[in-house]
């Protein structure tokens, strides 16, 4: 089970609990069909219970609104399994409004968590950090300890199953520091409490000086109390020495991990660069000798990236006009007979790293040659989403990639191939190069004319 299934499950669990008993039926169906990827059944399901929950006259504003919280909270969690960052981010508005709109702190200190999950989600660790600490500060100072204990081990282990060493290690190093100022605020807690039993045990020895009796019998329970908070001091550093013991253990394990990915990378990689020069021996014009080499170019291609994922890119300001209609030149002429080329990119410049850009959209302009028929349209737009968010657009007419095969063609290695007519790693390759620029390459469920893919870039 990988992150993605971790955190839907949790989302679910949740969701459920907000449900009341006429509706129970219809959230479990709900669930079923997100687990087992059947969107269009869960979006008519939420759609038949978003009614329900307007037309019901027994829920207040302020519970309609938390129950379409979840309404939402499932929307997103569903647009994350599909990569559709745009639209997860609408829901994740909706949540925040609805989830002032309750007034209810459960909900609201949930909106956090989710947020944090939907930045991790996206590569936007620092924004997630941010998220997650503000959520555990909420927890901690109303002495919630176990909830923030609970979702930072649910975070570390949704980073292992995936193989993500980075998110596992930025999960585990707020988690470590959290621990920290938990472990010392549960103290003080405690000698706080232990302090105020004291100065009520004085307060009362004065107001009762002239009883000796009664003198002495507080000064005794003054002492019971000094051993156990003497005690109470013994525990709480062995508790901490036990602590960092552990820590020690799991940043080696979390380092173990981190090398064992890059290892993997490197294997893989050496295996191809090895292969290369005896293929080069071969007669490069027969069609198998050649599919052989680029094979291997694009197995060392996949296998850099990866190694690299958190390293940052360089960027540069580009003219999009001229950029655009650059990359639309270099495969005119390619296309079927009356199919028609346009471009739209508006007279500004944009920052990116036009290396990666280039390589992705022109392997998403000539795959729109290859399929699209005579008599097509191949459009190459841009689109300034906000003033951190831009987009590139490649649309063609023609077939439409199924539903369920769009999260497949981002998946390298996922069937056998005659090599021959292609090795199913390009879009693998300009998705992890989308990653690398902190974007996102996916295709637009919304498009019905034939095939359009989205490149997000985030600045």
């Amino acid at each position: 089970m990988n992150c993605k299934k971790l955190i839907l499950i949790a989302n679910i669990l949740a969701v459920c609990s907000f449900a009341s008993a006429q509706t129970n039926e219809m959230w479990q169906r709900v669930e079923g069909d997100v687990a087992a990827n059947r969107y269009k059944e869960a979006f008519e399901r939420l759609h038949t219970i978003e009614q329900a929950i307007q037309n019901n006259a027994n829920l207040d504003a302020q519970g309609k609104a938390a129950a379409r919280y979840k309404t939402s909270l499932i929307r997103m969690t569903m647009y994350m399994k599909m990569h559709r960052s745009a639209n997860a981010e609408e829901h994740l508005d909706k949540m925040e409004k609805f989830a002032n709109a309750s007034g209810d702190e459960k909900v609201k200190n949930d909106l956090l968590y989710n947020k944090a999950i939907y930045y991790y989600t996206f590569g936007q660790t620092s924004k997630g950090n941010e998220v997650f600490k503000e959520m555990a500060a909420k927890l901690t100072a109303s002495k919630e300890y176990d909830k923030v204990d609970a979702a930072y081990k649910l975070l570390i282990e949704g980073g292992k199953k995936s193989g993500s060493a980075n998110m596992v290690a930025q999960a585990y190093s707020g988690y470590i520091a959290w621990k920290d100022s938990a472990a010392a605020l549960k103290l003080a807690d405690v000698s706080g409490a232990l302090k105020e039993q004291i100065q009520a045990g004085e307060k009362e020895i004065a107001e009762k000086d002239s009883k000796l009796a009664t003198r002495q019998g507080i000064i005794i329970g003054l002492c019971v109390l000094s051993v156990i908070l003497a005690a109470v001091l013994v525990i709480g550093a062995l508790l901490i020495m036990r602590l960092f013991a552990l820590t020690h253990k799991q940043k080696k394990t979390i380092r173990q991990l981190g090398e064992n990915i890059a290892l993997k990378a490197k294997f893989t990689s050496n295996i191809s660069a090895q292969l290369t020069p005896t293929l080069q021996k071969l007669n490069g014009m027969q069609p198998e000798v050649k599919a052989l080499l680029d094979f291997s170019n694009h197995i060392q291609t996949l296998s850099q990236l990866e190694s690299t994922i958190g390293e940052t890119v360089e960027t540069e300001e580009v003219s999009l006009p001229a950029f655009c209609e650059d990359l639309m030149n270099q495969v005119r002429g390619k296309e079927k007979r009356d199919v028609v080329l346009a471009v739209d990119a508006p007279k500004m410049s944009a920052t990116f790293n036009k290396e990666y850009v280039s390589h992705i959209l022109l392997h998403l302009l000539n795959n729109a040659v290859k399929y699209t028929p005579e008599g097509g349209h191949i459009h190459l737009d841009f689109k300034k989403r906000s003033v951190h968010k831009c987009q590139f657009l490649v649309s063609n007419t023609g077939s439409v990639i199924p539903e369920e095969k769009r999260e497949d063609v981002f998946k390298p290695f996922l069937e056998v191939r005659d090599l021959t007519v292609g090795d199913g790693l390009g879009l693998p390759i300009c998705q992890q190069m989308a990653i690398k620029m902190n974007g996102d390459l996916s295709i637009d469920p919304e498009f019905t004319k034939g095939t359009r893919f989205v490149l997000s870039i985030n600045a």
